[in-house]
This record gives structure tokens, C-alpha cells and sequence, in this order.
């Protein structure tokens, strides 16, 4: 895994999908990691699109990783998409 500061991170079952707000610094940048191990696949979504762009997670066990950058509070959700089944594991690394 890259280094770096972790700022938070969990697992989910892909039913319940990751829902977490993390308050961003302004200025920086910080690695999003996303592994869906399971079947079907999953839709991240980051708000503000000024940090971060959406983007989908298949559930086959590859690491999906993605570059954010801080501009205060940011919405990060991971969905399911319909019969999708497994689960999420996810971390957030300061750069």
C-alpha cells in the first residue's frame, strides 16, 4: 500500500456500500484506495467533482485507486449496482 498519512478506512459489505464525509485540507492531495471482492460491480461517486472524479469498482479483487484533493468537506459513496454481491474494503491516505 502507498504511504502516506491514513485519514480513515473500513470494510462494508457491498449492500450497505461506504458512506463517509472526511473533512479534506485545503490544498492537499490524498489517495483514495477501493477494493470490491465479490461478484457484479459498484459505482463511486465523489462530491465535490473538484476533488475527485466517479468511477466504477468491479468486484473481481483488483484495487481501484484514485488521486482526491482537498477542498474542505467531501461526500464519498460506494454502491452496489443491482445484484451485486461481496465486500468493500477502502482506506484514505494523505499524500
Amino acid at each position: 500500500m502507498p504511504g502516506g498519512a491514513l485519514l480513515e478506512g473500513g470494510s462494508e459489505r457491498v449492500g450497505d456500500g461506504i458512506h463517509t464525509r472526511p473533512v479534506l485540507r485545503e490544498g492537499k492531495a490524498y489517495r483514495l484506495l477501493l477494493i470490491c471482492v465479490g461478484q457484479g460491480r459498484a459505482l463511486l461517486t465523489v462530491i465535490p467533482k473538484k476533488s475527485g472524479a466517479d468511477a466504477v469498482v468491479p468486484c473481481d479483487q483488483a484495487v481501484v485507486q484514485q488521486r482526491i484533493h482537498g477542498h474542505g468537506p467531501v461526500q464519498i459513496d460506494v454502491v452496489g449496482s443491482k445484484g451485486t454481491t461481496g465486500a468493500l474494503a477502502w482506506r484514505i491516505n494523505e499524500l
